[in-house]
């Protein structure tokens, strides 16, 4: 005994974190790389038994249509970020405080709300097509948005363009005005300078928008799912259709493999990106660098280039509220001129079982699902999160390597680890139909890298001192914890919180693998109810979706005054 206690002393430095790492690696192991390896097993498997002619055909497609998507949606999202980053980093103007925190909601929306906001806006029953209706005398919607290419890009290009504006505008904003001012003094032209100057210096930046743009558009699977149709499917909606809808888990495999060998190529990609080539910033006076635009040319490309950013990521979702509060002669079966009406009728029977139906299961009923699930996704991250950020206080280099692995699940597809769990946890007693802890577990693994990189910082900014005072006076190291550290630590751990409900409340790639019919997660009941028939079942959809927008914006608005206290 005495001797496993002076060894134990000994060898207490790295005995500690490694008990501390036991917790998260043995949760990634089981919930993470596990369904993974299952996955490529499959993969290599029917590759053994299948024909090449067939492989071909069956994964070259949606590989392609993925790829093609995702480069045309990027680009679309660089040309107009990349003026509005411009605009953002170098002029001041009035309402721009509120244009920057607007341009962080459609970010962190989940793809069931987007869809949501375009198919009010552009969509059948949408404000567009029944103004166009009742204004050229129609009977049929003039717009066919839905099931279109432009529709997919559009919506990329919404959720996006949030990236650039914040990774390349930050930087923009943030670079060493002395460095223009000295090519100017040269007899370099404006033009020259952009091109010559401010660009290669902003390349670093604009090369990881791109890529993580690139990268978000690769994986997107609601937006596509939703707003795409069954013509368009990329990799995620294959996987999702060949798997759920086909019973073909072997092909849903190797498309599974696939795509996350690209998005871990990508991630790896941009993480090099990242580290490797750093923008040269300078911490400035508070306006220093920014000018109002006095200039004709300037006004006009300013008032243009505000307009343009507040039509695309306000549009969709003002369409989105007003439409679940409308009530049109059209939604009744009524003809002739289109009236409409304000209404609570649609959020009135969320609660209601209008049909009687003893499988029904309300949109209330959902919300409070995923109250639940996000409640549990809470704990699990914020207390797995926890051991990692002290493990990682160790330092050296087996916590920088651990660090990365906990990293890993921000590159993998929700959908191909939704398919991994309906493939690996198919016994008792963690089956997918009866242990529901495997949906807060899946979102937690998202959490699980935010809530590290929100914990970290707030730790490593604790005084020594302290800690060190409050043992001297003969608190106990949990004390310790408990009446110090924890109390310092309260902002992050709301914002961690905060953060890992929302993306719980948001998830739908593998929850839609996950979930139950009887117990359906929020972004679950919307898709169910856009895709039945129905008005009453399209005024519910919208009415969902404005509710989980507005938790969705009081999250934001709460970690945002978290940062600012």
């Amino acid at each position: 005994m005495n001797r496993a206690v002076e060894w134990l002393k000994k060898n207490f430095a790295w005995v500690l974190p490694a008990l501390l790492w036991a917790a998260p690696l043995l949760f990634l192991g089981v919930f993470f790389f596990w369904p993974l390896a299952k996955i490529f097993g499959a993969a290599v498997a029917w590759l053994q038994g299948a024909g090449l002619q067939i492989s071909r055909e069956a994964v070259l497609r949606p590989l392609g249509f993925t790829v093609w998507q995702a480069a045309l949606s990027t680009l679309l999202t660089m040309a107009l970020g990349l003026p509005g980053a411009f605009v953002l980093g170098r002029y001041t103007f009035r309402g721009k405080k509120l244009l920057t925190v607007l341009t962080t909601i459609p970010f962190i929306l989940p793809t069931v709300v987007a869809a949501a906001g375009f198919n009010a806006l552009l969509g059948p029953r949408g404000w567009v097509n029944v103004i166009l209706m009742q204004v050229l005398g129609l009977e049929q919607p003039p717009i066919a948005f839905l099931n279109t290419i432009a529709a997919i890009v559009l919506a990329h290009v919404f959720y996006n363009t949030t990236v650039v504006l914040q990774l390349v505008g930050n930087a923009w904003a943030q670079l060493d005005p002395r460095l223009e001012q000295a090519a100017r003094c040269l007899g370099a032209s404006p033009r020259r300078v952009l091109f010559e100057v401010t660009l290669p210096l902003l390349r670093p930046a604009i090369l990881a928008a791109g890529l993580l743009v690139f990268l978000f558009d690769f994986t997107s699977f609601g937006v596509v799912l939703l707003l795409g149709g069954p013509k368009f499917a990329t990799l995620e909606v294959e996987i999702y259709i060949q798997a759920l809808h086909r019973l073909n888990l072997p092909l849903a495999g190797v498309l599974s493999a696939i795509q996350l060998a690209c998005t871990l190529l990508l991630t790896g990609l941009y993480g090099v990106l990242s580290r490797g080539r750093v923008t040269p910033l300078m911490p400035r006076l508070k306006g220093e660098g920014l000018r109002q635009a006095r200039r004709g040319w300037e006004r006009v490309w300013v008032t243009g280039m505000v307009t343009l950013l507040m039509l695309l990521l306000l549009s969709p979702l003002a369409a989105l509220v007003a439409r679940s509060i409308t009530r049109l002669d059209a939604d009744r079966g009524e003809r002739g001129a289109i009236q409409a009406g304000v209404t609570l009728a649609y959020y009135r029977e969320l609660f209601v079982n209008r049909r009687q139906s003893f499988f029904y299961v309300s949109p209330a009923k959902a919300a409070l699902n995923s109250l639940e699930y996000g409640l549990e996704t809470v704990g699990i991250a914020l207390g797995l999160g926890f051991l990692a950020v002290y493990a990682q206080g160790s330092g050296g280099r087996l916590s920088r390597v651990l660090d990365g692995v906990l990293m890993l699940p921000l590159g993998a597809s929700a959908v191909t680890l939704g398919l991994g769990y309906v493939m690996v946890f198919n016994r008792p007693p963690l089956e997918v139909r009866t242990f529901p802890l495997l949906i807060p577990i899946a979102h937690s693994l998202v959490a699980l890298p935010f809530v590290v990189r929100t914990l970290r910082p707030a730790l490593a900014a604790i005084p020594l001192s302290l800690k060190q005072a409050a043992a001297v006076l003969g608190a106990t190291p949990w004390r310790v914890w408990w009446e110090v550290e924890l109390p310092i630590l309260a902002r992050a751990v709301t914002s961690s919180a905060v953060f890992a409900f929302t993306i719980s409340l948001g998830e739908f790639g593998a929850t839609a693998f996950l979930a139950r019919p009887e117990k359906p997660t929020l972004p679950v009941a919307i898709f169910r109810f856009l895709s039945q028939p129905g008005a009453l079942n399209y005024g519910q959809a919208l009415a969902m979706a404005t509710l989980l927008m507005g938790v969705c914006a009081l999250s934001v608005a709460l970690m945002q005054a978290l940062e600012r206290k």
